[in-house]
């Protein structure tokens, strides 16, 4: 089998940024508008819970699932869509995607059911996962190597943005307009998106007239069985594990066995193993998988401080807990900057100590400064994580052969979500059995395990390492 060389990105001293041309800043706007409207979609829902319990006479637990079919549909599918832009041109899935996103936007304005919003919620992820996969890989492309920082870093940006933007927007549009307004607002977006996306995007490639690779359709099964029952594991119960968690435990395990198995024996595997064995891009999986988890801890642990121990309103808990989309949001295009003047690997673990400084912080100087010494500390996490994810992905994503790009995002992508799902759930029972204490100092070692495995599998600015 071929071999590539493939090293880490380090910033060569003294050297100029090269300059963007013009295609390339209209593709970057072209993917920075799919980017926010799939991270909109994940934040914007959210605060129209309650809303939608009392419009379709639905508990708690039956209203969720508008928000875990979409984080399921991304989460199952985003590796296999990856894979199937590879192969099938990225471009035109990702416009598929974008417009599969907008008229299951429609759909979910129009649901008359419970059921069938829920169902339009699914479809919206699957866009989602095309959108999220692809413009990465897309962005990857789109750059000179040496600027990969910058457009990382962008992407970063406008995650956040459609993150914080989210809950605010969705709850001005229930004000005015009633929930399906929520849905609404990203028709015409998706609209907009697809349309710069087919104005500014490079065509596919033409195909070779080698015969293509086939779709591995038994993996992405398996794979898609697999983290179904993982995410539903880690989600169901509200914080109580039982015999169902266990039991979906035990399925997910199963059926990754069965996926790695069939995966070797595949002539064109959904996932090639090796990837996973390499060390930069096994390095970058773990390490996003470990930071997203650590990043969780200030979604889920934060309210109930801020509210229980800190005695704020809702109003007061959720300005608070904006200050960490926002700092996300200002420093994601200089994080990226800076990773194009440091260089990924040292980026990356200045981005990690500033983690782990903030996690360690922020118990003992919640409880000494109150509403300061929280948010003090969290925008540090916040900055830390923002530059760490341009790094990451930067290192990740510069040297994959481009037969390979959309698959890769996806891996990288589908760490981040397995790490947030596995932190809702794993960083509130630390809360519930040792506080803040227990839930900082945990996410404070994760971050330096991070490190760790980014500074033990990183190559030498000048070393090469094959990838498979």
């Amino acid at each position: 089998m071929k071999t590539r060389p493939i090293q880490l990105p380090e910033a060569i001293p003294g050297a100029l940024p090269i300059p963007l041309t013009a295609a390339a800043r209209q593709a970057l706007a072209a993917l920075s508008l799919t980017t926010l409207l799939s991270s909109l979609g994940t934040s914007i829902a959210n605060v129209a819970l309650p809303t939608l319990a009392a419009s379709f006479h639905a508990s708690f637990q039956q209203v969720q699932w508008v928000v875990l079919a979409y984080l399921l549909a991304i989460t199952t599918l985003i590796v296999s869509v990856g894979r199937l832009g590879d192969l099938l041109g990225r471009r035109r899935l990702l416009i598929a995607g974008v417009a599969l996103f907008t008229v299951a936007s429609a759909l979910c304005g129009l649901a008359g059911e419970l059921w069938q919003l829920i169902a339009a919620r699914a479809l919206q992820g699957l866009g989602a996962a095309a959108m999220m996969s692809l413009a990465m890989a897309f962005a990857a492309s789109a750059v000179p190597r040496e600027r990969t920082g910058t457009a990382m870093g962008l992407l970063g940006t406008m995650s956040a943005v459609g993150t914080a933007l989210g809950p605010t927007a969705g709850g001005g549009l229930i004000a005015l307009a009633g929930w399906p307004a929520i849905f609404w607002i990203s028709v015409p977006l998706g609209a907009l998106a697809a349309l710069l996306a087919y104005r500014f995007l490079p065509a596919d490639a033409p195909a070779a007239d080698a015969p293509r690779p086939k779709f591995d359709q038994l993996g992405t099964l398996l794979l898609a069985l697999t983290l179904a029952a993982f995410s539903l594991a880690m989600t169901l119960g509200r914080g109580h594990f039982g015999w169902t968690n266990a039991l979906l435990l035990l399925g997910a395990a199963a059926c990754g066995g069965l996926f790695a198995l069939a995966q070797k024996k595949s002539a064109s595997p959904l996932i090639r193993m090796e990837m996973l064995r390499h060390p930069v891009l096994g390095a970058g999986f773990a390490a996003s998988a470990l930071v997203t988890t650590v990043v969780m801890a200030t979604l889920v642990v934060g309210p109930f401080y801020l509210g229980g121990v800190l005695g704020l309103e809702a109003a007061q808990i959720g300005l608070v807990m904006s200050t960490g989309p926002l700092v996300a949001a200002l420093s994601g295009v200089p994080a990226g900057r800076l990773v194009d003047s440091m260089g990924a690997r040292r980026a990356g673990l200045a981005g990690l100590a500033g983690m782990a400084a903030g996690a360690a912080a922020l118990p003992w100087m919640a409880a000494s400064y109150g509403v300061p010494g929280y948010i003090a500390p969290l925008a540090l996490i916040t900055a830390g994580y923002a530059l760490f994810q341009a790094a990451n992905n930067t290192a990740v994503m510069a040297d994959v052969e481009a037969s390979q790009r959309g698959v890769v995002s996806g891996l990288l992508n589908l760490s981040r979500n397995l790490g947030l799902i596995t932190g809702a759930s794993a960083m509130g029972a630390l809360y519930a059995l040792g506080g803040m204490q227990a839930a900082f100092g945990v996410a404070a070692v994760l971050s330096l395990a991070a490190a760790g495995i980014i500074q033990r599998n990183a190559p030498s600015p000048r070393a090469e390492c094959p990838l498979p």
